[in-house]
């Protein structure tokens, strides 16, 4: 565990104690992802020496994943005693669930913006096509997406679709939507940022610029390693909210309307993972297209330099033309030889 300590000093000014700062023991969340990344790379810069360590975080990461599975059977259970301890340590019940409802509205109404202004925006700009038919598309994967809460259990639905439906190629579509699928989690990082900003004023934390920032790096960073299973989202919260000593336990509150905002993030995640493959597509289509300019057409000649040979009649000179009366040169006449 890496620990930051700020030492901890008082000035007295005009009979007035001002502290200014404290040491606090907490990890550097932010640290541990950069050097995660950067070793990450060295690993693949290593290569076939560094697979054995890569099959090992594999190995580790595919282990974690079972153990998770395996909590989220008894998640239910454990979230209602948390939640109720929570609500009875809260004076005023009534204003937690107002909190609660404010949350979700803005999640709700961020993922609403985003996934119908923003991305069709970026897709229109860079395709000049109507986003909207495109994700007439693929509503069947974002129901199923709704429904499941998985984007990986989405994907190959989402590849079916793209493919009959949008005109995505096979080869495009099978490499953009796996990738997409695991590392484009647009919804998970809008999500993570809204829920540590309500943890902290939940708390009365002041957020200044600084923690700003790092809530909104360590949610992009954090996001892309985010397992695309439900509540893969939550499980990566407590990291933001290490990063700016935030009280972990209020994850809970978090579990508790889970339910309703993983399912719009799922549909967000796929359908960022649709449009980039919509825009690959359309850009292949692009430089495929001829351009306007004629081209010249390069013809092979297959006859010989040299004239073929006449024939026998064609060479002889003593056949010469005879013009009948109606002045046919099509006969011709035979002199005899004097």
């Amino acid at each position: 565990m890496v620990q930051q300590a700020v030492p901890c000093t008082k000035t007295k000014i005009n009979a007035t104690m001002v502290q200014l700062g404290c040491e606090v023991e907490s990890m550097n969340i932010l640290g541990l992802v950069v050097f995660a990344i950067v070793f990450g790379v060295a690993l693949r810069k290593l290569g076939p020496d560094g697979e054995l360590l890569i099959r090992f975080f594999n190995s580790f990461n595919d282990a974690t994943m079972v153990l998770v599975s395996w909590i989220m059977w008894y998640a239910p259970v454990g979230i209602l005693f948390l939640v109720a301890s929570k609500i009875v340590e809260m004076k005023d019940v009534r204003q937690l669930f107002i909190r609660l409802g404010k949350y979700i509205l803005c999640c709700l109404l961020g993922h609403a913006i985003h996934g119908l202004l923003v991305l069709p925006l970026i897709y229109f700009i860079f395709t000049r096509k109507n986003p909207y038919r495109f994700l007439w598309g693929i509503m069947t994967p974002l129901a199923t997406a709704f429904g499941t809460s998985s984007s990986s259990a989405t994907l190959p639905l989402m590849m079916k679709c793209v493919e009959e439906k949008n005109g995505v190629a096979k080869h495009i579509s099978r490499f953009i939507l796996p990738i997409g699928a695991t590392v484009n989690m647009d919804g998970a990082a809008l999500f993570q940022c809204v829920a540590a900003v309500f943890i902290a004023q939940l708390n009365g934390v002041s957020l200044d610029f600084v923690k700003i920032i790092t809530i909104l790096v360590t949610a992009t960073a954090s996001s892309v390693g985010a397992a695309g299973i439900p509540a893969g989202g939550v499980l990566t919260l407590a990291i933001i909210l290490e990063a700016v000593s935030l009280p972990v336990k209020d994850i809970s509150l978090i579990l508790a309307v889970d339910w309703l905002v993983d399912r719009s993030c799922t549909i967000l995640n796929v359908e960022g993972d649709a449009f980039g493959a919509g825009l690959l597509q359309s850009y292949v289509d692009r430089s495929k297209t001829p351009s306007s300019e004629p081209e010249l057409i390069q013809v092979k000649n297959d006859m010989p330099l040299n004239p073929l040979p006449l024939t026998t009649e064609e060479g002889n000179p003593l056949l010469k033309p005879y013009r009948g009366p109606a002045g046919d040169a099509a006969t011709c006449e035979k002199e005899s030889v004097m």
